[in-house]
């Protein structure tokens, strides 16, 4: 009875692993299957480019002349938008021509940074002279207490 008993215990556990084992395979093969299909949906999906047509081109480089930043220098040219109807000619002139205004944010942001930084060498130079003076005062404050201490001493000695 215990030979029987013992085959069926190493039958069972030989069918478990068995089944662990095949598991393990199919999990792995559902894997694999699930990165396939993603894969194949991401090669499926294709982005389209996006269809401008020559109207919205002219719009568009009509605004951007208009607020485009133009300098004394510089010139926009736009040909083929001259010959289009009066509104968007007009802009074009406007933005092709020599700008009346300089755009100064730049400058504007150079003099700011410039500005900081002077104001920050001049705190740090502040503030070098200021420990300058600390490390002056305290040696002259150690000198000083160094010599109380020297009086305070002859003076002990002497009524001995």
């Amino acid at each position: 009875e215990e030979d029987l008993l013992n085959d069926v215990c190493r039958e069972v556990v030989e069918k478990w692993s068995e089944s662990q084992i095949v598991d393990a395979k199919e999990k792995k093969e559902d894997e694999i299957q699930a990165i396939a299909s993603m894969m194949e949906k991401q090669a499926k999906i294709v982005v389209k480019p996006k269809e401008v047509s020559q109207e919205e081109k002219q719009r568009k480089a009509a605004l951007l002349a208009q607020y485009a930043n133009v300098t004394d220098e510089e010139e926009y040219p736009f040909p083929d938008l001259d010959e289009q109807d009066g509104s968007i000619a007009t802009a074009v002139n406007i933005g092709s021509e020599k700008s009346l205004f300089r755009n100064t944010n730049v400058e504007d942001v150079l003099n700011a940074r410039k500005l900081e930084r002077e104001l920050l060498r001049d705190e740090f130079q502040k503030k070098k002279e200021q420990d300058k003076l600390q490390r002056e005062k305290d040696k002259l404050a150690k000198q000083e207490r160094k010599e109380k201490e020297k009086k305070r001493t002859q003076k002990g000695e002497r009524k001995r």
